[in-house]
């Protein structure tokens, strides 16, 4: 079973869609077969997971959605670009318990996790009706999370960034990553695969 859609209960059905497609979200579909129903369907970018809202969709609350979490693999560019965007985005922070985040702003420690440890560092946003949202920056998956069978990069960004990592990662072995490296290609390759189940540091 894969996570699809989450519904998002908005009040201005025009004023959300151009909020959110101002993001970079892909607008999917906006389909109305009477005044009384419409449906707004978008994709955050590299997302395998949608959102939907528009008019009778939902009986929540507009603004009643919290702690709807994004992931990314740089929380400090992440924040310049909802900026840039117009989501007016808070400091980045990280928990004082280091674990997950609590709700609200307690415990809310400003700054990145000091050692940037993946799943360590957050930031958040509303939307107009204040839906909130939560960026969590994650670099390296934890043992298990990933099915190897199934490891996947969901944009070009993506993967540019995880051959970075792992060029620095080869790097620090002293080993070559050019074409003077005959078998970078399978070691880059391992260390992907290993990255997102949480095993890269194991890549010899």
């Amino acid at each position: 079973m894969k996570l699809e859609v989450v519904v998002i209960p908005v009040s201005d059905v025009d004023r959300a869609k151009d909020f959110y497609t101002a993001l970079g979200w892909r607008l999917d579909i906006d389909i109305a077969t009477d005044e009384d129903f419409r449906v707004v369907h978008l994709t955050p970018p590299g997302s395998p997971t949608s959102v939907v809202f528009g008019t009778s969709v939902t009986s929540q609350v507009p603004g009643t959605a919290q702690g709807l979490h994004l992931v990314v693999d740089d929380i400090v560019a992440a924040h310049d670009e909802l900026k840039r965007a117009g989501a007016d985005p808070g400091d980045v922070f990280h928990d004082a318990g280091g674990v997950f985040h609590h709700a609200g702003t307690r415990a809310r420690v400003p700054g990145p996790e000091p050692r940037r440890t993946s799943y360590g560092s957050f930031l958040s946003f509303n939307d107009p009706d204040g839906n909130e949202w939560v960026l969590q920056e994650i670099t390296r998956r934890l043992p298990g999370r990933v099915d190897p069978a199934a490891t996947t990069f969901s944009s070009a960004d993506d993967l540019a960034s995880a051959l970075r990592r792992a060029a620095a990662a080869r790097h620090r072995q002293g080993e070559g990553t050019g074409p003077e490296d005959p078998d970078w290609p399978e070691w880059f390759a391992r260390y992907l695969v290993r990255e997102q189940t949480g095993a890269a540091e194991e890549v010899r």
